[in-house]
């Protein structure tokens, strides 16, 4: 006779989860602190002024796509390969929301909504590490996303305010930050010698673009990996 299955709790939202959230996400701070402070200086040094770089931190609230934006900004900005940039650099969003439904199913709408505005890639997986262990106080989503998202506004700040003591950022090497991440990102989810076609059809339309149409480097170089993976999958 087989012993049944301990029953999963149902999901549930409390302030005590929100804490556990807040202190799981500690280890992650310090490094998105450290991420903010380059995006700063960046932002610094392409003319954003302080209130600018820290709406941007704020209402777009991606390291990745704020670098990306970065890249592309200008004294007269595109705006449309700016928005289209960030789309498709946070459409893993739309997954991510996706796959916690089932735990804030215990939250109410507000904290529901509350709670997606701040998950990162760092505290999701570290979120749904725990709801996969049999945790199911959604409140720790919302905690750990607050851990991390505090230290990037305040990184922000901070690293423009410092922007202006450093004369060169080329130079630290701080421009390389978005090229680092996004290539720590692609080994990651490496899969085998399929994910090559993808890259390489980014890499040809990236050079291309650069050459012909710079501001759409990025939107084109995503778009044309999308459109390559997808042919492929089918």
């Amino acid at each position: 006779m087989s012993t049944p299955e301990p029953a999963t709790p149902d999901p549930f939202f409390s302030a005590a989860g929100v804490r556990r959230g807040f202190v799981g996400g500690q280890p992650l701070a310090p490094g998105t602190f450290v991420y903010g402070m380059v995006f700063g200086v960046l932002a610094s040094e392409r003319g954003l002024a302080w209130i600018e770089a820290m709406l941007m931190s704020v209402l777009v609230y991606s390291g990745s796509a704020q670098l990306a934006a970065l890249q592309g900004w200008t004294a007269a900005p595109l705006i449309a390969p700016l928005v289209i940039t960030v789309l498709l650099i946070n459409a893993r969003y739309v997954l991510y929301s996706a796959s916690v439904q089932p735990w804030l199913a215990g939250a109410t709408r507000g904290r529901a909504l509350g709670t997606l505005f701040f998950p990162g890639d760092g505290n999701w997986a570290l979120a749904m590490r725990e709801y996969h262990a049999g945790y199911r106080d959604a409140g720790f989503l919302f905690g750990s996303g607050l851990a991390t998202a505090l230290p990037w506004f305040v990184g922000t700040t901070a690293g423009h305010l410092l922007g202006g003591s450093v004369p060169n950022p080329q130079s630290l090497g701080l421009d390389f930050m978005l090229v680092a991440f996004a290539a720590a990102i692609g080994v990651t989810v490496f899969r085998g010698r399929g994910d090559l076609w993808p890259a390489a059809a980014a890499i040809l339309a990236g050079l291309a673009l650069y050459r012909w149409l710079p501001g759409w480097t990025i939107v084109g170089a995503g778009l044309a990996a999308g459109l390559m993976g997808g042919a492929r999958a089918r």
